[in-house]
């Protein structure tokens, strides 16, 4: 399994919008993100960088391989 990097929240954010999620709100130092036909939210942390556990983590809860999600965000 590829290391995951630290990312700023926006590109995280872009990231996961190649893949159809969307910014459905933002509420304090949180952004959500949801899905169509996705029971699952994404909540990323707006702070100066995504920790790696909590960015491997949600790309786990969206159903994306790591592989695929570290193509997409091109590092």
């Amino acid at each position: 399994m590829p290391p995951v990097p630290l990312l700023k929240p926006r590109e995280v954010v872009k990231t996961f919008e190649k893949f159809g999620w969307a910014v459905k709100r933002q509420k304090g130092s949180h952004i959500i993100m949801t899905k169509i036909g996705s029971i699952a939210t994404l909540s990323i942390p707006n702070h100066f960088e995504v920790a790696r556990g909590t960015l491997r983590s949600l790309i786990g809860k969206s159903g994306i391989n790591i592989e695929d999600f570290l193509e997409a965000v091109g590092k």
